[in-house]
């Protein structure tokens, strides 16, 4: 211990002072402007997108690299070193998925010269050397080991721990100069991993997302959407490289564990005729082969670890054997890379390692003695064991528990060794017979989309998770929780009845049925005509158009949230999805809108800014062969017993000159003698405008008001107080940045005499009934202030509402 003690302060010693020595923290703590020398360390990644407030943030290429040479900004004096930096390159239009740039007009070098839409990645030096890929930009398609020359502003790391010294910020179109050509394996892995790409190119979109990640953790083309339904369901682990890829190889050419060394031994080695001991050999080729491929960075060294401990166990049949060769693994990985006793994927990797050798195969043997079948029992032992030992890390990360891990990981599991093996299979075929190729990445997409289905519908379950305290007090609170329910599933396990009275409420606390829910919670309440989704700051509304049938108006920020309001709400058709402008909050998630549903027509306004939303909601409309038509003021169109009167905007090739909030669709909705008016992101002067306008002179009060902008400061007096509205509706997130909803716009609409609801404090909320004075509005299930269902009213006609918070 002493020994480990002395070489890991020796080692983390080392590695820290890498980041201290050399001109480069010096240079970034006084944000220079240089020109250096790069070796690249890692794979190209492109930073998620995400939405903030009404927009999508740009994305941008990150690169791990060593600085060798650096140059101080006006031809100062130049330096030698290897220090570790980040790279930061902003490239908003580039994704390695398509290989689109953003190259219009001139671009520049890594000099600052201008260009004329060159995409030469080479330099005119004698020693550059041209790696540009066909189809990836000039950044994402760089190797592990090249070396490129650039110019950028040093800037220091923003973590004190970090394993950076300093983070590299390289503008938009600047281009880098490749002065030095990776070395030979990365390029053949880097060949292999293209192929694979292209193999995998005309598969369905989620396969094509996937395949390449589950096989050599290529996640480029997985969207948000995907990433968010496979973390909801702890599935992560599927899409990064893990033991469990090298030990379903290994598998397969050993066979199972404990039976390597028998007469009856298993795999194609013996099947083929290969004495032991060269199949070990062979065993530890294919090791290194999957570590070429796969990139020595510490998480493949660490899966490369934990496939070799699967590799012990296939030789030797000895348990014991396996806990003393986890621990040397990781120690020497530690003392190879400090930084990882701080990584919290290296904790999950061997806990989760660590339960799969000790509670596991106890769990699965205790299982199949209560007449469990042997490998349901060995499958569920493992996942539950997994996730028992894992769940308390997520929970400090995360603070939500998912109920759904150990069952979407159970019916996962079956699908993850074929869509592996063939994924091998057709990286290997690829660089020799591409159709044989395509033929194996087709038959891999079907496992490939199952994996995809499973994370996204227990994503979209209403009792998928539930939030639970972060940090570690929430970690050891869970920890004890788990040893407790351990301890309690002894004796209830010992009742099949207990056991399935067990799975049965979890079952229906999970999938929470509407009928059941309905009872149970008040949610969705009966007769409810308007449902004002809880999507954070976005908007998500539902008209109610018949059984199961709804007109959705806005798709909020999260493709997950609207899927799950729509499934509480039972619906499953959708005539029409009226988008009232592009701004990411009210159309990134339509996809949760599109997925598993019935969809007759995308309505949209008619100004197509910002165009990166709009060509995402034409895509996704394009993908699912649904329509899009253009909204016009006037139009009047029905849905079941729903009728809808389009305000706003006039006709015209620019309705919105000030943005495109002024450009929102504005709808007068009429139901069972409710009127309801839906005012989109409205500005003030667009909503004056509208008050002056021809559909919006004969404006009659209503009962309803959907406040534009999220209830912001910006409103037009005279517009709500034409309107008059009963009850005021405003969808807004929790502890949003922008102050939503404004307390003067609140204050003015209760003085005007309308109730005020909002989704931050009230979750979803629904209206319900018909018109006349026994009209009402309904709120149902749990609020955030722990008020359940509500059919109080507010003046003296009962108009009231109903808010559910999950």
């Amino acid at each position: 211990m002493l020994l480990c003690v002395a070489a890991s302060a020796a080692s983390a010693g080392m590695h820290g002072a890498d980041l201290r020595r050399g001109p480069v923290p010096g240079l970034a703590a006084e944000y220079a402007r240089v020109g250096v020398e790069l070796e690249v360390t890692s794979d190209p990644r492109l930073t998620r997108p995400r939405i903030k407030g009404d927009h999508a943030a740009p994305t941008a290429v990150l690169i791990e690299a060593d600085v060798v040479r650096v140059t101080a900004s006006g031809g100062g004096r130049e330096w030698r070193t290897r220090t570790p930096v980040l790279v930061i390159v902003d490239v908003p239009r580039e994704t390695s998925g398509t290989g689109s740039t953003r190259d219009s007009g001139s671009t520049r070098d890594s000099e600052g010269k201008s260009g004329t839409g060159s995409t030469e990645s080479g330099t005119s030096g004698a020693g550059a050397v041209d790696v540009s890929v066909p189809g990836r930009g000039p950044w994402s398609a760089l190797l592990p080991t090249t070396r490129v020359w650039v110019r950028g502003g040093l800037a220091p790391s923003l973590g004190g721990g970090d394993r950076v010294a300093a983070v590299l910020r390289v503008a938009e179109g600047v281009r880098p100069r490749v002065v030095g050509a990776p070395s030979g394996p990365q390029r053949l892995a880097g060949s292999l991993r293209a192929g694979l790409r292209e193999a995998t190119q005309g598969l369905p979109a989620d396969a094509r997302a996937l395949l390449p990640g589950l096989v050599v953790g290529d996640t480029a083309r997985v969207t948000p959407e995907l990433h968010a339904a496979f973390q909801e369901t702890d599935l992560l682990h599927l899409m990064a490289v893990s033991g469990a890829n090298l030990t379903i190889l290994l598998a397969l050419l050993i066979g199972p564990p404990g039976t390597a060394h028998r007469v009856e031994r298993r795999g194609l080695a013996p099947r083929i005729g290969l004495p032991l001991r060269t199949t070990a050999v062979l065993g530890g080729m294919l090791t290194l082969g999957f570590v070429v491929v796969c990139r020595p960075e510490p998480s493949v060294l660490r899966a490369a670890s934990c496939g070799l401990i699967a590799l012990l166990a296939i030789a030797t049949g000895r348990r014991r054997s396996l806990i003393p060769a986890l621990a040397t693994a990781v120690l020497l990985l530690v003392l190879y890379d400090p930084w990882l006793a701080r990584s919290y994927g290296f904790l999950l990797s061997v806990l989760a390692t660590g339960a799969l050798l000790t509670l596991a195969p106890r769990w699965s043997a205790a299982l199949r003695g209560r007449g469990v079948p042997g490998r349901l029992a060995e499958a569920l032992g493992a996942a539950v064991a997994a996730q028992a030992v894992c769940a308390p890390v997520v929970a400090v990360l995360a603070a939500r528990v998912s109920l759904v891990a150990v069952p979407c990981n159970l019916l996962a599991e079956f699908a993850v060794a074929p869509a592996t093996v063939l994924g091998f299979a057709a990286l290997a075929a690829a660089p020799v017979a591409m159709p044989v190729a395509e033929l194996l990445a087709w038959c891999a997409s079907w496992p490939a989309g199952w994996i995809a289905d499973i994370a996204r519908t227990g994503a979209a379950l209403p009792g998928s998770g539930v939030d639970w305290p972060g940090g570690w007090r929430g970690g050891a609170l869970l920890a004890v929780g788990t040893v407790a329910v351990v301890v309690v599933g002894r004796r209830v396990l010992g009742s099949p009845w207990v056991s399935g009275l067990c799975a049965v409420l979890l079952l229906l606390v999970v999938v929470q049925p509407p009928p059941l829910a309905r009872v149970i919670t008040g949610w969705p309440p009966p007769g409810w005509r308007l449902v004002m989704c809880d999507v954070g700051q976005g908007d998500a509304l539902v008209l109610a158009a018949g059984a199961g049938t709804g007109v959705v108006v806005d798709a909020g920020p999260d493709p997950i949230l609207v899927d799950r309001c729509l499934r509480s709400l039972g619906v499953t058709r959708v005539p029409m999805v009226l988008l009232t402008h592009f701004h990411a909050d009210h159309v990134a998630g339509l996809s949760g809108v599109l997925r598993g549903r019935s969809v007759g027509a995308i309505e949209t306004t008619g100004f197509p800014e910002p165009a990166d939303q709009a060509a995402l909601v034409r895509r996704l409309a394009a993908a699912h062969g649904v329509p899009v038509v253009r909204a016009r003021a006037g139009e009047r169109r029905r849905a079941g017993p729903l009728d809808w009167r389009v305000l706003w905007p006039p006709p015209g090739p620019a309705p919105a000159p000030d943005g495109p909030n002024d450009a929102s669709v504005t709808l007068l909705v009429r139901v069972a003698g409710l009127t309801m008016l839906l005012l989109g992101d409205l500005e003030p002067a667009a909503q004056r405008a509208l008050s002056r306008s021809g559909p919006g002179v004969g404006l009659p009060p209503v009962d309803v008001l959907k406040v534009a902008h999220h209830g912001s400061a910006y409103q037009d007096p005279e517009l709500m107080r034409r309107a008059a509205p009963r009850l005021a509706l405003i969808s807004c997130g929790a502890d949003n940045p922008y102050g939503h909803p404004a307390p003067r716009t609140v204050a003015a609409l209760r003085a005007g005499g309308a109730a005020v609801l909002r989704t931050d404090r009230d979750g979803a909320i629904a209206v319900v009934g018909g018109g006349g004075r026994r009209d009402r509005a309904a709120k149902g299930g749990q609020g955030r202030d722990g008020d359940g269902w509500d059919g109080d009213g507010w003046g003296g006609d009962g108009l009231g509402v109903a808010h559910f918070d999950r």
